[in-house]
């Protein structure tokens, strides 16, 4: 600190208390050469006191960082005090976080130099980032959560109103042969009512682990299952579905999950139908080098998707104004595609029908 009078004893002072702070201390004048450093500045940057006070430049000291660094230090020549965080690596190549301040030394209203106090602030900055993290998991646990209670309330519904509905020809029909019929097709709702359930219970135990549970699933076989869930759907409307896809063509995934998304989509595909026609739903899927493919094609109302697209998988988003649609299944439907790792395409013309193709990955 040569400018000042009596600089010798001001700098035994100065070493005397600054040597017992944990914090580190510098002085840097105008033309950036190191006038004063502390201990636990020396110790930071590896040096010692001989070979920086006097003699080395900060641009020599910091290196890459200079560059990173030079608007602060401009700022502070220009006499306006710098408080900035700053990642800075050690001699071993370990980073800490530090948090930097550079207060200019006026005199005479010019700008001789500038004070440096850095603080270590690694730990804490640890800690925040594992705060951010802890904040991260409870607003991902939150949306699985919310997601969760969508997947109960939207696919269950499938099955109270195939249940009434079926309870209900029960009472009409006279003859045993249909009510047999009718009794058939309630053991094989309660089969696959009960095989949901299972699903869902997969995914309460799996929901404070960060992996979703994936198991190899027969893709023609929760294709079928779907198609049984929706039997009464199907044969109210007279609907034809051709299914094309392999019985050997399996994916890992989540079941509950491939469950919904199949029968999100084809229970729009019934009943977004075209009044004038007969529903011609076509099921398809392949397999690619790095992916399985899967279509549901209808030959239904369309979307527009001019109009609609960009909100097309928005929640409570409805097309057609039909009395009871929820806005809520194909939200569902891509919350759930994404979370696997999938995407999912739309093409669609308005009184010709839409196709949806999903990738899982």
């Amino acid at each position: 600190m040569s400018p000042y009078p009596n600089s010798k004893r001001i700098e035994f002072l100065a070493t005397l208390v600054t040597d017992h702070i944990t914090a580190m201390i510098a002085y840097w004048d105008k033309d950036l050469i190191c006038r004063f450093a502390n201990a636990s500045y020396l110790k930071w940057f590896g040096k010692r006191s001989e070979d920086m006070v006097d003699k080395i430049t900060l641009s020599e000291l910091l290196g890459p960082l200079y560059e990173k660094n030079l608007p602060y230090i401009e700022g502070a020549l220009r006499g306006d005090a710098q408080i900035f965080e700053r990642e800075i690596p050690l001699p071993t190549g370990e980073p800490r976080y530090s948090l930097a301040s550079y207060f200019p030394d006026i005199e005479d209203g010019k700008v001789i130099g500038f004070f440096v106090h850095v603080a270590d602030v690694h730990e804490m900055k640890l800690l925040e980032k594992e705060l951010i993290k802890s904040n991260e998991v409870v607003t991902e646990q939150n949306k699985q959560l919310k997601n969760f209670a969508n997947i109960v309330s939207h696919n269950l519904r499938s099955y109270s109103g195939n249940l009434g509905s079926l309870l209900q020809l029960l009472d009409i029909v006279d003859t045993e042969d249909e009510k047999a019929v009718i009794l058939n097709y309630l053991r094989d709702l309660s089969k696959s009512f009960s095989a949901t359930v299972d699903h869902l219970t997969e995914i309460v135990n799996y929901q404070n682990q960060q992996e979703r549970p994936h198991v190899s699933c027969n893709l023609l076989q929760y294709v079928n299952e779907t198609i049984t869930i929706l039997k009464l759907q199907i044969d109210s409307c007279n609907a034809v579905i051709q299914i094309k896809v392999e019985s050997r063509l399996n994916l890992m995934t989540n079941p509950a999950y491939l469950e919904s998304i199949l029968l999100n989509l084809i229970t729009n595909a019934l009943k977004y139908r075209h009044p004038q026609r007969r529903p011609d739903i076509t099921i398809q899927a392949w397999k690619t080098n790095t992916s399985i493919v899967l279509d549901i094609r209808d030959n239904g109302l369309g979307i527009d998707l001019n109009k609609h697209g960009k909100s097309l998988f928005g929640m409570n988003q409805t097309f057609h104004g039909n009395a009871d649609a929820h806005g809520i299944g194909l939200y569902i439907t891509k919350y759930q595609i994404d979370s696997l790792g999938g995407g999912i395409v739309v093409e669609s013309e308005v009184d010709l029908g839409s196709t949806f193709r999903v990738t899982f990955n």
